[in-house]
Parts: C-alpha cells; structure tokens; sequence
C-alpha cells in the first residue's frame, strides 16, 4: 500500500469554488477521512461522538436550530462547537452564518466556507471527491487496457507477453492505461480504479526493443489516464494435461483490496493471438452484466434437445 493523495482544505475551496467567510490562516489544513458530519445533534448539546476530523457541512436545517436558541446558550453552543476545532466548516444554500460563529472561527483558525448549491447535492459532490481523493492505494504488476469500454487487468509472470499484447490491443483501436506498474485505488466499496504513476504514464517496454511512447507513436486515442478495473486475464504458460475451461459456466474471481473481480486464466501457446482473445474476453463479460451468458443457454440447448 502507498500513501494516499493529500487534500487541503485550500483544495475544496478550489474545487466547488467556494466563498470564503472566516478562519482564513487554517485554509491549508489537511482533510484526512473522506467521511462528512452535519453536526444536527452537536448543536443541540450532545457531543459524545462527534469527529473533528471530518469536513463540517451545515445546512438551513442547523441554522433554523441556532437562530431559535436565545443570545446566550447560542454563545455557548458555538463555543463548544469551535472548542472540538473542526477542520473546516461549510454552509450550504448561501445562508447567514451567525457572526458570533464568524468571530470566533476567525480567532481560532477555523476555515468556514460558503457555497450556494443545497445542502443534500453538495454532501454528495463532496463525498464523491474526497471518497475518490482519499481512496486506499495499492501498487501491483500487471498492464491495463481499456477494451471496449471494459477495463481489463493482464497479469502473468514476467516474458510471458503482456506488453506485446497490450501493443497488439491499442494497434485495434483500444487504448492503453499502464504498463509494468499500476496504482490501483479502491473507492467506496464497490470500485476499483487504476492508473499509471506519473512518470511511466503512456509508457511500454517491449522486449528487444526497449521503451516506447504509445501516445506519441499511435496519438492521444490510443490511450487513457484512468480506467476501471472491471475484469482480470490471467496469462500462463500452456501446460499439456491441464484442464481449461471449455464452457465457462464456472466463474473465477481474485480479490484485490478485499474487492473481489471476475478473472479468467488464459494459457499461452505460439500461435495464439491472445490480442484477439482478450477482446472476446471483454465483449462476453459485458454480455454477462447485460444478463445474457452464452455458456448457459448453450447447455441448456443442449438439455431441452
């Protein structure tokens, strides 16, 4: 596992263009969990399981609250509100921020921000980005291409011909995400994302010939940023005697980052065009999220005859 991507408060500031009102010296603090809290039950008095580490977001909801509360607990609510020193604070809608609030988020160096988009769409545009920002990171070996949209992670032991086949793949119109080395970020709990480090991005190593630049040798098309990870070929070398799957009724799955993805195993012999295979591959598991999966209405002709 690597480092996540650092966020600044600065950099959703930035981001959502938001109007800064208060606690201008803490604008580069550093979000560190994606999660955010609308701190509802907080300033009604209860704070037991509030988290300070998390991107404050409050709402008409919250304001109504505290413009209802006399002069005085109002006081005392904020005061121990700013005593917990959130990271940041952001008011929705483009509502009054009490100036009591103001005066103090300014003394203690709390950022409040202001945006006019409501209070429900901003959790999620903001959730989104921070869940994507600060999502676990895991290096592996391995090349991923985009084949027709899907996005395929060739894995095998080093020589087996995992870079001539990505060349062969981008040569047919897909396009090429990493070679050798892929960061590969686990967001929310259902999506695995890769990328290529930044100084390797776009490109290659083919044996014998050395290290080439696929955007610059096949244009901007033949390659992306970043793909998701939506299926796993696994190359091998052809043993003779082994079982292969014939059907494919049998699904395979490997596991990374505790998410588990479909994976077929493919043996390598001369004269396979693995490039051609892996492109069948890709249609066919796109068939199978569409519903359809030809190996079971195969046998099941096969039954009703």
């Amino acid at each position: 596992m690597i480092d996540e991507d650092k966020v600044l408060v600065l950099d959703i500031f930035n981001r959502f263009d938001l109007e800064i009102k208060a606690g201008r010296s803490g604008i580069k603090r550093e979000v560190k969990v994606s999660d955010i809290k609308r701190p509802g039950i907080e300033l009604a008095g209860f704070w037991k399981h509030f988290v300070p580490e998390r991107v404050n977001l409050i709402g008409r909801t919250e304001l109504s609250f505290l413009r209802g509360l006399d002069e005085q607990i109002l006081q005392e609510r904020i005061e121990e509100y700013v005593d917990y020193n959130p990271v940041c604070i952001i008011v929705a809608r483009g509502e009054h921020i009490p100036d009591y609030l103001l005066e103090r988020a300014n003394q203690k160096g709390i950022p409040v921000l202001s945006t006019e988009i409501s209070t429900t769409r901003f959790s999620s545009m903001l959730l989104n980005y921070l869940e994507e920002k600060l999502a676990p990171v895991k290096v592996i070996h391995g090349v991923l291409v985009d084949i027709y949209g899907i996005g395929v992670l060739i894995k095998g032991q080093s020589g087996i011909g995992k870079s001539e086949t990505a060349i062969e793949l981008v040569k047919r119109g897909h396009r090429l995400v990493a070679d050798d080395i892929i960061e590969i970020k686990k967001i929310g709990e259902l999506r695995l994302s890769g990328t290529a480090p930044n100084n390797s991005r776009y490109f290659l190593e083919m044996r014998g010939i050395g290290i080439i630049n696929v955007k610059t040798l096949f244009g901007a098309g033949a390659v992306k940023h970043e793909s998701p990870i939506n299926l796993a070929i696994k190359l091998e070398r052809w043993k003779d005697g082994e079982e292969y799957e014939r059907l494919g009724i049998d699904s395979r799955k490997t596991a990374i980052m505790d998410l588990e993805i479909d994976e077929i195993v493919i043996p390598v012999k001369p004269g396979r065009n693995l490039a051609l295979v892996l492109e069948v591959a890709a249609m066919n598991y796109r068939m199978k999220t569409m519903g359809y999966n030809a190996a079971v209405d195969f046998t099941e002709n096969i039954m009703n005859r």
